[in-house]
């Protein structure tokens, strides 16, 4: 079975990158280089939990990187803490 989401250059890697461009700026700032830069470097539990991410309103992503609020789903939670990791160091 051939894996579909090993490269950049897969259909599900596209679509991805596709589905992560949102209707807010401070979203794409943050999904677009987390996609291209970090995302073949998750496991797949954590790629599965930032496909999951992308299902969810601009919204409510947008209070949770902005850290006002918080996802009450856990797996949620985990990938907006490996995001907000990735690019706001200690």
């Amino acid at each position: 079975m051939q894996d579909t989401q090993g490269t950049s250059d897969s259909p599900e890697f596209k679509r991805l990158w596709w589905h992560s461009r949102r209707g807010m700026l401070e979203l794409d700032v943050l999904l677009i280089p987390f996609l291209e830069e970090a995302y073949l470097g998750l496991d797949a539990e954590d790629q599965e939990r930032y496909r999951k991410l992308l299902t969810c309103e601009d919204t409510d992503m947008f209070e949770w990187f902005m850290q006002r609020s918080r996802p009450d789903d856990a797996d949620l939670q985990r990938i907006v803490d490996i995001i907000l990791t990735r690019v706001q160091p200690d």
